[in-house]
């Protein structure tokens, strides 16, 4: 995929919203595109985590382990990023993702992240604040869930 379509994909991920163009022109010059055919694992819950994932085209299942059953949570298709915690902290994946459907992605990794961020820090905050507020979103959602697997006597 050429620069070009990176950048303007990426330029409608919300948490990249108010980049400027050079920022987000450095952002994916650094990605690299992937592609995974419908079922592949992209990653597995609880692993290291060191980049995050926007999805171009196809759809991604996100897993969550009940007891060693793989729960789906969400589906997200095109437009949509995953595993950006890894993009700012040291963690661990905390879903399992798979392709539904075959995925074209771009992966964008820590390092250069945090490379940008440091370059322009008045970005970082309101990049941090996108994340927090989608971390506690995801996490309403597990919450909204967990009535599913609680032990029922």
């Amino acid at each position: 995929m050429a620069l070009d379509d990176d950048i303007r994909i990426l330029s409608g991920v919300g948490l990249f919203s108010e980049l400027t163009a050079e920022q987000l022109r450095l952002l994916a010059f650094g990605a690299e595109s992937v592609r995974f055919p419908a079922g592949r694992e992209i990653y597995r819950e609880n692993a290291p985590a060191d980049c995050a994932y926007v999805i171009v085209g196809g759809r991604v299942v996100l897993y969550r382990d009940n007891e060693g059953v793989a729960v789906a949570v969400t589906r997200l298709g095109e437009g949509a990023i995953i595993g950006e915690l890894a993009l700012i902290a040291e963690t661990k994946r905390l879903t399992y993702a798979a392709a539904e459907t075959d995925v074209e992605l771009i992966r964008l990794n820590r390092t250069l992240f945090r490379r940008i961020l440091e370059e322009y820090p008045e970005a970082a905050a309101d990049l941090h604040r996108k994340m927090m507020n989608d971390l506690q979103s995801f996490l309403r959602s597990i919450e909204s869930i967990s009535t599913r697997f609680s032990d029922k006597d």
